[in-house]
């Protein structure tokens, strides 16, 4: 069995998590939201520390091997690309790798919204649950504004015209539709 690799990527609070979690639950495929590698190793070291990107990175690169040599259907990876990175670029072509190399397929939906309803985003009860970092509203705030400044977070339509990928603008679409239209744009298989 092939597997398949769903990358949503998007800036903090676009609702990367939420929209994986009804995608998750119509197609099968496991939802690996950032923070669950995130969450853990900040008990132990400061975000952005050696340990702390050794960490993170081995777990998102065993988790992935892992599903992709597995029989489930696949996974839903959340990210923050920073695409005036390259690293960040190569960092996606390195985590879907076990995939492609399997002959499974690598599918990217990228999701906008305003900072507005990103701040609004932010606070909301679910990401609080699952994120405890983010508990710290205020420290959360600044984060998502120091993010958006210093890093461009969206591709601007850079990848639009691959078959691969679709940008969708989530500012006052719910998660569902925005879940539904997704798994009709790449027909994934539902459950």
């Amino acid at each position: 069995m092939t597997g398949t690799l769903l990358f949503i990527v998007g800036p903090p609070a676009v609702g990367k998590m939420t929209v994986g979690e009804r995608i998750a639950a119509r197609t099968g495929l496991r939802l690996f939201h950032n923070h669950l590698a995130i969450e853990p190793v900040l008990r132990f070291f400061p975000f952005g520390s050696p340990p702390f990107h050794r960490l993170v990175e081995g777990f998102r690169r065993e988790i992935v091997e892992e599903v992709a040599a597995s029989d489930l259907p696949g996974l839903i990876f959340t990210y923050v690309w920073a695409f005036d990175e390259p690293s960040d670029e190569q960092a996606i072509t390195r985590y879907a790798e076990p995939f492609r190399s399997r002959g499974g397929r690598v599918l990217h939906l990228e999701l906008e919204a305003t900072q507005q309803e990103r701040l609004r985003r932010n606070e909301g009860a679910s990401r609080l649950a699952e994120k405890p970092s983010k508990r710290d509203r205020e420290a959360s705030r600044r984060n998502l504004l120091a993010l958006d400044e210093r890093y461009d977070l969206n591709s601007g339509g850079r990848f639009d015209d691959r078959p691969d990928y679709l940008r969708l603008d989530n500012t006052h679409l719910e998660p569902a539709e925005v879940a539904e239209t997704a798994i009709t744009h790449f027909r994934l298989a539902t459950i």
